[in-house]
């Protein structure tokens, strides 16, 4: 049997705590928000520890990348459009902040109904049962029409839809950021996994048309890809299939010769899920650049951060 003793303590070596080197500090210590401040008091009342500090970070780096004439391209999933932010990404692309957005295909069936009805985003709870989650008729026929005939004309979906949208008489296309895209010559590209969206159920899905008009969308996003040399990408709500385009279209372009190194990628989610995590905040960066994760609800955080860079911009 082996026997162990308590170890004695004596003799430890010890060092002051004024000589230590700390992670945080009280100068970095958040600091009251006084009634009736300006939002730029609000902003330096926060802490400069952990996500604060990134927060000021991120929209500094997306500041320097607008002064510098680089590309700020702005990802998302369709959850950004459900929670009312489709004003705030206008707003940054019509202050040419925001140079490209990319889109998943439930993106354009929230952005096409906020333009057409001024709501969206059904109960599927209580629709599923009755086989009747995804009907709208003209939600299926409209935007099924629109990227059929954009894609003849040589477009992608995101000009098809955008182009539709903006020569509407929609009440509220004005909050579509398909037809921002259309109205500021913005390319707003749309990334579709066949039978994912409500659309693709409809008779008037055509399949040819919407793969056809996807691949389009896809080489755009590459050509915007291999600008990002000094740029930002930010990923916002998308947990699997923008994450995989954007890791695709980054290795096609590093093949052809185009030098996309140093960059800044950002990933903003109220969870933060394993593909955005490796296959734009880390694997993107590794060789060069930074990645960033912001964790928080889009509703409050996306306002905040572009009130964050309006304001550095001045």
């Amino acid at each position: 049997m082996k026997t162990f003793k308590p170890i004695s303590i004596k003799g430890i070596k010890t060092y002051s705590l004024r000589t230590r080197k700390s992670k945080v500090s009280v100068s970095d210590f958040a600091k009251p928000f006084d009634k009736g401040g300006a939002f730029e008091d609000f902003l330096n009342s926060l802490p400069n520890i952990l996500a604060a500090q990134n927060l000021k970070q991120i929209a500094s780096t997306v500041v320097a990348a607008h002064k510098n004439n680089k590309v700020v391209a702005v990802g998302i999933g369709a959850h950004v459009i459900k929670v009312g932010l489709s004003p705030v990404i206008i707003d940054l692309m019509e202050r040419g902040i925001i140079n490209a957005v990319a889109m998943n295909g439930a993106c354009i069936v929230h952005d096409f109904e906020i333009a057409y009805a001024g709501m969206t985003s059904e109960d599927v709870d209580a629709e599923i049962g009755k086989g009747e989650f995804g009907m709208a008729k003209e939600t299926g026929e409209v935007l099924n029409r629109a990227i059929k005939k954009g894609v003849k004309k040589g477009w992608g979906i995101g000009r098809s839809v955008g182009e539709f949208i903006k020569n509407s008489k929609y009440p509220y296309k004005d909050l579509s950021i398909l037809a921002a895209g259309a109205r500021l010559g913005i390319p707003v590209t749309v990334h579709v996994a066949i039978g994912t969206d409500i659309i693709h159920v409809h008779p008037q899905m055509d399949g040819k048309a919407t793969g056809e008009g996807s691949q389009r969308d896809f080489k755009l996003f590459a050509g915007i890809v291999a600008n990002l040399e000094g740029g930002v990408y930010l990923n916002i709500g998308s947990a699997v299939l923008l994450p995989e385009v954007f890791l695709k279209a980054l290795t096609l372009v590093r093949n052809l010769g185009y030098k996309v190194r140093n960059f800044t990628t950002v990933n903003m989610d109220f969870i933060q899920h394993y593909r955005p995590l490796t296959n734009v905040v880390r694997r993107p960066t590794k060789e060069g650049g930074r990645g960033y994760t912001l964790t928080g609800h889009h509703e409050i955080m996306v306002p905040l951060l572009a009130g964050m860079i309006k304001e550095e911009l001045g």
